[in-house]
């Protein structure tokens, strides 16, 4: 038998709602990485160093025939993963409302994403293009993957709690972004001792965000049998699956903004 609570839901109720919010607080410890280390700190200047070095003698690349500036080529493609991003996100959210899949879906865009990423890897000598093809698969994979994760707290976090419940995300992200950026700059500053030149432990420091991104997105934490998030799959009311229900084909995106 299990033990009625104050609000009328049940002790077992109680325990997996926990066990879906320690769930999901580590996928904000698995994507914060990607932030810290590499848009903040190592991508910019790395990317642009690489674009300077495919460069022509007055300073220009040629992507696709148009003249870009090198010291831009890292601007641009952050620009243009942000209208990716715009593009996706309202559209994987209306499928992720409409078919329920959302669990799916984030794990598509942060494999995606933390693919990318760890394939930054390989950019060295003048792949100033792959570097700008990356970061624009990576970034925008982040923004989708974020609008579905945000999407999942109202389900697994009443009204009261979802204060607390988000801001221990924050801080499962904040705590995964330091302590990583920490051992990458530990690892930069001294790769001469770990027999890696200054390229070497760039790349190394980008592509290690990407194989934390991944793995930690399926770290099964104390009690989550189910990975991140757990068990939150939600049947759809006859007017959605009907199609009738225009409004709520865009609740993921509007949960987002109304979240943090």
């Amino acid at each position: 038998m299990t033990a009625d609570t104050a609000d009328g839901t049940t002790g077992t109720d109680d325990a997996d709602r926990r066990r879906e919010q320690r769930g999901w607080y580590f996928y904000d410890f698995a994507c914060s990485v990607y932030s810290t280390s590499v848009l903040t700190v190592f991508l910019g200047p790395y990317l642009t160093a690489v674009a300077k070095s495919a460069a022509d003698s007055t300073g220009f690349v040629h992507p696709l025939g148009v003249p870009i500036r090198a010291g831009a080529v890292f601007p641009y493609a952050v620009s243009v993963s942000v209208v990716v991003a715009v593009l996706a996100m309202p559209l994987v959210g209306a499928v992720a409302d409409r078919t329920g899949r959302k669990k799916p879906l984030l794990a598509a865009a942060a494999y995606l994403g933390a693919t990318a990423t760890a394939g930054m890897f390989f950019l060295d000598g003048d792949r100033y293009l792959l570097g700008a093809f990356l970061l624009i698969v990576a970034n925008a994979s982040l923004s989708v993957s974020m609008v579905l994760y945000n999407a999942f707290l109202p389900q697994i976090a009443g009204p009261e709690e979802r204060d607390t419940v988000s801001s221990r995300g924050w801080a499962f992200g904040y705590t995964s972004g330091a302590l990583v950026l920490v051992l990458n700059l530990v690892l930069y500053t001294g790769h001469e001792s770990f027999g890696l030149t200054e390229s070497e432990a760039v790349r190394v420091c980008l592509a290690s965000a990407g194989v934390w991104w991944g793995p930690s997105r399926s770290c099964r934490c104390a009690g989550c049998g189910t990975g991140v998030p757990p068990g939150t799959r939600r049947p759809l009311s006859a007017r959605a699956r009907s199609g009738r229900g225009g409004a709520n084909w865009w609740r993921p995106s509007r949960t987002c903004g109304a979240i943090r």
